[in-house]
Order: C-alpha cells, then structure tokens, then sequence
C-alpha cells in the first residue's frame, strides 16, 4: 500500500462521513435511539476529528481542535467508560463538525504527502496496539482507513435503528475527490 492509495480510502471515508449526517435534523445530530448506540452523530463526527487530530501530531504536526471540543469528543480508546454528554446544546452544528472534519483530513493528507513512506515505516510509536501495529505507517492505516470505517459503521447502524435509508447508495461516484 502506498500513500496515495491510503489518501484515496481516507478521501473516501470523508465522503460517506458527510453522506451520513447530510439529512440529519439538528435534534437527530444528538438523539441517542437505543441503548448500546449512545455514540450520537455529533459525537462520532467529534471523535473522528480528535482522531485525525491525533494523527496529525504523530505525523509532526500540532494537535488543535477548536476551543472545548476536546472535552467533548477526545476518548482513551477501547474501554474508555464515557459516554457522549447529556447536555445537547454542547455540541457544535453539523455544518461545523463537517467543516473541522475535512479541515483535518487536509491536514492529515499534506502531511503524508510531505513525508517519505521509509520514514514512516521506520518510525515507531509506542502505542495500545503496538504489537500488532508498530510503525507509524501501521498507525497511519489504520487512523485513516481502520479506525474511521469502524466509527463510520456504528453511525451506518444508528441511522438504521432510526429508520433513514441507506447513506453508502447517496455517494456519488462522479464526484472528485476532496484533496
């Protein structure tokens, strides 16, 4: 796997991200329908941005989200025993969440860009899942493509739990990529 192709994933999953909230009510963005699916829409476009954010320090970057998001959005990993906040009116707008997304991504996708893939299999992290996953470049597959298409399947499963058709059918495939 090459960078570019990674991009292309990453690109990809920014796509069904936004497909996947684009009919979304302001009040469906927090509603949390059934137990065991409390990660509402705002919460998982928030997590994945912290994620992208996170990735984009490993790369040599900073790590910015906008003012008090990372309280909000920011979990340890598997087995971190938070849920979202109760409090709806915490959460910033769809529009807001897509916007800082993307912003990440670009971020995320210039730095790649920049860096040679033998730097990043040669560079390590010290990490949960470093024993499967010891290079940068491990991480880096796995934040950009792992990561986000298992939060991207539990928001595919919240909007069937609410009865919204499919968002995976509405990707236009005549569309140009984002970077």
């Amino acid at each position: 796997m090459n960078i570019e192709m990674i991009v292309r994933q990453y690109n990809f999953n920014l796509e069904y991200a936004t497909q996947l909230v684009a009919d979304l009510t302001k009040d469906q963005m927090t509603q949390i329908p059934t137990k065991g699916l409390e990660n509402h829409p705002a919460f998982t476009l928030g997590h994945l941005i912290s994620g992208s954010a996170d990735l984009n320090r490993d790369l040599g970057g900073d790590f910015s989200m906008p003012d008090a998001w990372a309280d909000l959005f920011i979990r340890s990993g598997p087995g971190d025993p938070r849920k979202p906040d109760p409090d709806t009116e915490k959460y910033p707008s769809k529009n807001l969440l897509l916007e800082e997304l993307e912003n990440q991504h670009t971020k995320v996708v210039s730095r790649l860009r920049s860096m040679d893939e033998n730097e990043l299999l040669n560079s390590h992290l010290k990490w949960r899942f470093g024993n499967f996953m010891p290079s940068l470049y491990d991480v880096v597959i796995f934040m950009c493509i792992n990561h986000e298409a298992m939060h991207l399947g539990q928001l595919a499963a919240w909007r069937r739990s609410m009865g919204l058709d499919s968002a995976l059918a509405k990707i236009d495939h005549l569309k140009k990529p984002y970077h």
